[in-house]
């Protein structure tokens, strides 16, 4: 009797788990299913689309890749051995710091008690604004290379997830007492999940003496704007990470833009918006440190405008 080339019915899942687990929006994967042929889902008896474990691995290591600056025209396509492979390449150029290894290993371990006491540590050491874009953005880099690679299980990145998560907001919440001009509505639009690249910029506008406003990930555009006016905004800040189309991203931005008094700034960042044209009205940071110059500059031509 033959056995049948399709996954047990255990092994499939849905495609609302697969944007949770990997990070791509349900848009994101029809687009490349339909424009690389890749992925394949099959049906469920309720004709929605199911994933392979196998596929779900290997959209993982893509959004890795695609976060490192990949085009994802020029990598869907690939084989899982080349994208490892690519994968290797990519993580060869910077060396493994003993700091970052400890880590892992607390990770691993599920040694939640050693992660909490590495991040306090870490971030008592290094300051906040260093903490985030130093240990926070190397560790990002780290886990996701592991759970591209097999070394690490959803629920372990999950659990990263979250101590990062509560680390930035305990940080957030010390610094918070600080805030001054100018305040800051932080969010994303719906189908951008990522939750800790939301939770680092704040951490740095909060660091900086900003005060913020966080409405947490997937905001509709119009509540983005209602939400603005209501807390008397000076800025709008959204984020955009890799997965995130350019086309939707750009036509978000100029939707803002129209709905927004010209007086409320918007600020938008992430590799999203590498290959983004200017959009008018709307200033697109490319990293944290030009972040930090134009928050400068927002400041200074504040400070300098007459009184109303």
């Amino acid at each position: 009797m033959s056995k049948s080339n399709k996954e047990p019915a255990e092994a499939l899942i849905g495609i609302s788990a697969v944007e949770r687990d990997t990070g791509i929006s349900k848009d994101t994967l029809r687009i490349w299913e339909r424009r690389y042929g890749f992925p394949v889902p099959q049906r469920d008896s309720n004709g929605e689309r199911v994933y392979a474990q196998n596929q779900v691995r290997r959209l993982g290591l893509l959004r890795r890749l695609v976060d490192q600056g990949h085009r994802p025209g020029a990598i869907v396509p690939k084989s899982m051995a080349e994208l490892a492979k690519l994968a290797k390449r990519s993580a060869s150029g910077g060396e493994e710091t003993q700091e970052y290894a400890e880590f892992m290993a607390t990770l691993k371990s599920h040694d939640v008690e050693g992660m909490q006491q590495f991040l306090g540590q870490s971030l008592l050491r290094h300051g906040l604004e260093s903490f985030v874009t130093g240990t926070v953005a190397g560790l990002n880099v780290k886990v996701g290379e592991a759970w591209s690679h097999g070394e690490l299980a959803v629920h372990e990145e999950h659990l990263y997830a979250q101590q990062i998560e509560n680390t930035l907001r305990h940080a957030i919440f010390m610094a918070s007492h600080r805030g001054s001009p100018p305040r800051v509505l932080l969010t994303s639009v719906p189908g951008e999940q990522h939750r800790i690249g939301l939770l680092m910029v704040e951490a740095l506008f909060t660091g900086a003496g900003a005060s913020c406003i966080a409405l947490g990930a997937q905001t509709p555009v119009s509540d983005i704007a209602l939400g603005a006016v209501a807390h008397r905004a000076d800025i709008v800040a959204l984020s955009f990470s890799a997965v995130f189309q350019p086309g939707p991203a750009q036509q978000s931005l100029r939707d803002l833009r129209a709905m927004l008094p010209p007086s409320v700034a918007i600020w938008a960042g992430g590799q999203g918006l590498q290959r983004v044209r200017a959009v008018p009205g709307v200033e697109i940071l490319r990293d944290f440190a030009q972040m930090k110059s134009t928050l400068a500059q927002w400041r200074e031509k504040h400070r300098l405008a007459p009184a109303s």
